[in-house]
């Protein structure tokens, strides 16, 4: 083969993978934006009209979304929009701080290399920027968003276990489990502010602890921090102001367990 046919099929590669993430991304933004209600039967000719995407990336879109869990595949065809119940909800983030744990103690076990504690130091003192006015903004609340996203993030690849760090992702990408799942709801209680900085002191002393090589403190604060989201979740269901901020609120069985 020529050297200059071999961009033509990168280019179709990376064609294909881009529309199956552009039909993903749409599907899950029409399911937690509540167009999609759950028990709602989509098919693969329905997504191509609506999406205007070709079958196939549909296809591996909707296994995907599968994957994630937010679709069940039919008996008859297609798939149907899922519910949860609050201990599914429950459940999920457990899963996420069990794995969260784990990755945390690896980390204080196996060690981690300079530059990757440098770029988790650099994002929790970004977060203490952010936290530094007790008046949380929309814009500044938004911000605390990115940054915690990305400190789980980083957190995930200081364990150097790729087994760890695929199913991490795994999880995380499971309806309400991921670390920013229910931050936002937060933007609408009293103690906002607070309970930021109590996430933000957790942040801290898991590095301390991975830096001390203190695996068994590292893997429970990591737990505990994952708890948050109980609480956050906790506060979604008995507060309809909060529970609009949530995303995919309708897909939630509240008081189901």
């Amino acid at each position: 083969m020529e050297h200059n046919e071999q961009p033509v099929s990168d280019a179709g590669a990376s064609g294909s993978a881009s529309q199956t993430l552009k039909a993903q991304l749409g599907l899950r933004e029409l399911i937690l934006a509540g167009e999609l209600a759950p028990g709602t039967r989509i098919t693969e000719l329905w997504t191509v009209e609506r999406l205007g995407v070709s079958r196939t990336p549909v296809r591996a879109a909707l296994m995907r979304l599968q994957d994630e869990g937010l679709l069940d595949p039919l008996p008859s065809g297609g798939y149907a929009v899922r519910s949860f119940t609050t201990a599914e909800i429950y459940d999920a983030i457990e899963l996420r701080g069990t794995l969260e744990g784990l990755a945390a103690r690896l980390a204080a076990e196996r060690g981690v290399e300079p530059e990757l504690m440098a770029s988790l130091h650099a994002c929790v003192n970004e977060i203490d920027d952010v936290l530094a006015d007790a008046r949380l903004s929309e814009q500044t609340f938004s911000r605390y968003v990115e940054l915690n996203e990305r400190f789980h993030r980083l957190l995930a690849s200081t364990c150097n276990s790729s087994v760890v760090e695929k199913q991490l992702a795994r999880v995380m990408a499971l309806p309400f489990a991921s670390p920013s799942g229910f931050v936002k709801v937060q933007a609408v209680a009293p103690d906002a502010h607070h309970v930021l900085i109590v996430a933000q002191s957790q942040h801290r002393a898991v590095l301390d602890a991975i830096e001390r090589r203190e695996g068994a403190r590292a893997e429970a604060l990591m737990r505990e921090h994952a708890r948050i989201a109980h609480r956050n979740l906790q506060n979604a269901l008995t507060n309809q102001q909060t529970l609009a901020k949530l995303s995919g609120a309708g897909l939630i069985r509240e008081w189901s367990v």
